[in-house]
C-alpha cells in the first residue's frame, strides 16, 4: 500500500503543464465568471430515471490504515471501466437535454441503437437542443436502457482522454477564493433549477480528489446549501455536496474513493472555455 498523495502526482502535474501551455491567455481571464443562465428544463432530473445503471470503476483501492491514514493501492485485476467519471456525467445531461425515451416503441436493433447513442453524444453539453428530442423507443429511461445496453454505452459514450483533457481543466490550477467560491454556490444553487449541472471537484495541488459530478438539486438549510449530486463511480445513491456559509466553502462527505472534508467547486460544459 501507498498513500494517496504518491500514486499520481508527477502524471498529474505534467497534464496540467501540458494543459496550460496551449491554454489561450482570454481563457485566463475568465476564472471568476459565473455561467449563463440556460433555459427551462422539460422536467426534474431523478437519479433513478436519468443516470447509468453501471458505474465508473475505480482504479485504486482505499482504505484508512490502524492510524486513520489515507491509504490506496491498485485494484487488481485493472478495472475495465474506469477514469470516466467526466464521460458519465456529461453524458447524463446530454441525454436529459436532448433525449426523449418511449417505452411503448419496440426496442431498436443493435444498429439503430448504436446510431441513436451517437447522436446524442454529438449534441451539445452546453446548451438545450433546439431541434426536437432524439427519441429512444423500447425503454423508459436512461438507467433501464443503459441497464439493456451497456457495452454499447460503454463502447460509443467516450473515452478516457475526454477526462483528461475536457477543456476546463485549465480552471482547477488556479486559486480558488472565498468569494469566488460563494458565487459559485449562489449560482450553481439558481442552475440546478433549470436543469443538471456538470461540476468538477478538486482539492489541487492536493490529489486527493479530481472527480465530476452532475448536480441536480439544491436545498437551502440555516447554515448553507446542500446540493444533490449523481456521482458516476456510485449510481446506486444521491452524492451529497455541501456548501457552508461561515466558511464559504464546499465539502463531500467521505466515500469508498475520498476521506471526505474540503473542496473546491466549479462548472464545466457551460461555457465556449469550459
Amino acid at each position: 500500500m501507498r498513500y494517496w498523495f504518491q500514486w499520481r502526482a508527477l502524471p498529474c502535474l505534467q497534464l496540467m503543464l501540458a494543459l496550460l501551455a496551449i491554454v489561450p491567455p482570454a481563457w485566463l481571464l475568465s476564472g471568476c465568471a459565473t455561467p449563463a443562465a440556460a433555459p427551462v428544463a422539460r422536467r426534474h432530473f431523478s437519479l433513478e430515471q436519468d443516470t447509468f445503471a453501471f458505474p465508473n470503476e475505480l482504479v485504486w483501492q482505499y482504505e484508512r490504515d490502524e492510524r486513520g491514514r489515507w491509504l490506496a493501492e491498485k485494484r487488481q485485476p485493472r478495472p475495465d471501466y474506469a477514469l470516466r467519471c467526466f464521460v458519465l456525467a456529461r453524458s447524463a445531461k446530454q441525454f436529459f437535454q436532448s433525449a426523449r425515451f418511449d417505452a411503448a416503441q419496440p426496442p431498436p436493433d443493435a444498429d439503430t441503437c448504436r446510431r441513436l447513442v451517437r447522436e446524442v453524444a454529438g449534441s451539445s453539453a452546453r446548451r438545450p437542443r433546439a431541434a426536437p428530442p432524439i427519441t429512444i423507443p423500447g425503454y423508459p429511461d436512461l438507467r433501464s436502457f443503459s441497464q439493456a445496453n451497456e457495452a454499447l454505452l460503454k463502447a460509443e459514450l467516450g473515452g478516457v482522454f475526454q477526462s483528461y483533457f475536457q477543456r476546463g481543466n485549465w480552471r482547477m490550477v488556479f486559486p480558488f477564493t472565498r468569494r469566488q467560491q460563494q458565487a459559485t454556490a449562489e449560482a450553481l444553487s439558481d442552475e440546478v433549477g433549470r436543469g443538471p449541472v456538470v461540476t468538477h471537484v478538486v482539492c489541487f495541488p492536493r490529489l486527493s480528489i479530481n472527480h465530476a459530478i452532475l448536480l441536480y438539486d439544491a436545498r437551502r438549510e440555516p447554515d448553507g446549501i446542500v446540493f444533490s449530486a449523481y456521482d458516476p463511480n456510485d449510481p446506486s445513491a444521491p452524492l451529497p455536496l455541501s456548501y457552508h456559509s461561515a466558511t464559504r466553502s464546499f465539502s463531500l462527505p467521505p466515500t469508498k474513493y475520498f476521506p471526505g472534508g474540503k473542496v473546491n467547486v466549479y462548472e464545466v460544459y457551460s461555457r465556449w472555455d469550459r
